[in-house]
């Protein structure tokens, strides 16, 4: 397996796509969650979202008490996960 193949689907070279399952539009926006049960408090996994997905994302994350942030993907750097 690649190592690209992990990665979104991507329309464009370098363009970060969002997570939502079958999207591939540009993210804008970066869910920072973890699951308490399986990472340490400090761990960060990130989820990407397009603008129409950022609150159905969101929503699920939160209805199982793992957002912990949302930021500009702009804002992302290594710490983030």
């Amino acid at each position: 397996m690649s190592p690209d193949a992990a990665l979104p689907y991507v329309r464009d070279v370098g363009q970060l796509a969002c997570s939502a399952k079958g999207c591939g539009e540009r993210a804008v926006h970066a869910l920072l969650w973890n699951n308490p049960r399986l990472h340490t408090e400090g761990r960060r996994k990130v989820w990407l979202a397009c603008e129409a997905h950022r609150e159905h994302l969101s929503q699920f994350l939160t209805a199982r008490s793992f957002l912990r942030e949302v930021v500009g993907v702009d804002e992302l750097d290594e710490s983030h996960g």
